[in-house]
């Protein structure tokens, strides 16, 4: 199955355009199962319901998985075993039918406006990787863009006059996305003195590690956690964190879910509405503001 394997990676990597993250994400669902497998000793082209089923106990008994992971890791396995039937290595999908458990509703994390100042705060803007630095964040946090969007984009993508940039998103499609002033202004300072010294090796990408090659999705994340280290801020960061953060402000400020599901590039409005929800806050705000007895005095 090793084998097989490798070439459904390959195919997600080369052929599906998915991020490095994602890929991560299937091999460890994958290789649950490939361990189950073993164990039961069971061939993977033979798989039936009731085999399946024990699947599903072993991960929430045996690994203590949640029932979003396991509906994660289903959906893994429906896409593999999708690849496998139309490669000819399997007859069927014994997945399609499968529903997982539901999944527990959790609010997505965010960053309060305070907490994005003080992450602004935190680059060393006196050094080349400081501005790249707060370039990142700025571009996180202005365009809510995905961390393997994010590392794909190159110089050429982004149109200074009127401060957007063309996203190659999830399935090769394109979208527009747009920065302010304060992105605009770390974008110029990284542009003119920092990505010069970056980028010995004459690349196109816009974001150039310390050896002056391609800055990956995990450097970026290793980055976000030096940073937050130099703040005050008792949260852990993702750059997923700030997608969510950029949505959430947007729609605190008036945005429509409809704008915000065409910037995010979700192809259904269900993905977006979980940003509905208000910050705290917010929400505070809104009870002081509209309800009589409480501005009364």
């Amino acid at each position: 199955m090793e084998e097989v394997l490798n070439k459904f990676f390959d195919f997600l990597k080369y052929e599906r355009n998915y991020s490095e993250y994602t890929i991560i994400n299937y091999k460890d669902d994958l290789k649950k199962f490939n361990n189950f497998l073993k164990r039961e000793n069971l061939n993977y082209k033979k798989i039936e319901y009731g085999d399946i089923r024990r699947y599903l106990m072993y991960l929430k008994k045996d690994l203590n998985e949640k029932n979003s992971s396991v509906c994660r890791n289903l959906s893994a396995l429906r896409t593999f075993y999708n690849y496998t039937l139309n490669k000819g290595y399997t007859t069927d999908n014994p997945f399609v039918y499968v529903s997982g458990p539901k999944k527990e509703k959790r609010l997505p994390r965010y960053f309060e406006y305070n907490e994005m100042e003080q992450l602004f705060k935190a680059p060393d803007l006196k050094t080349p990787l400081g501005k790249r630095d707060r370039l990142i964040l700025e571009l996180l946090y202005a365009s809510g863009m995905r961390v393997g969007e994010l590392c794909s984009v190159k110089v050429s993508d982004i149109d200074r006059k009127e401060r957007k940039i063309i996203i190659l998103g999830k399935g090769n499609k394109e979208r527009v996305t747009y920065y302010g002033e304060y992105c605009e202004d770390a974008l110029n300072d990284y542009l003119n003195n920092g990505y010069p010294k970056l980028n010995k090796n004459n690349l196109d990408y816009l974001l150039i590690n310390n050896r002056g090659t391609h800055l990956t999705e995990r450097g970026v994340r290793d980055i976000l956690t030096r940073l937050i280290k130099k703040t005050s801020i008792d949260k852990n960061i993702s750059p997923h964190m700030l997608r969510h953060t950029f949505a959430t402000h947007l729609i605190n400020e008036g945005a429509s879910v409809l704008a915000v599901q065409k910037l995010l590039g979700h192809e259904s409005i269900a993905a977006t509405s979980i940003y509905t929800h208000v910050s705290e806050a917010h929400l505070k705000d809104v009870y002081y503001k509209a309800f009589p007895r409480a501005k009364m005095k």
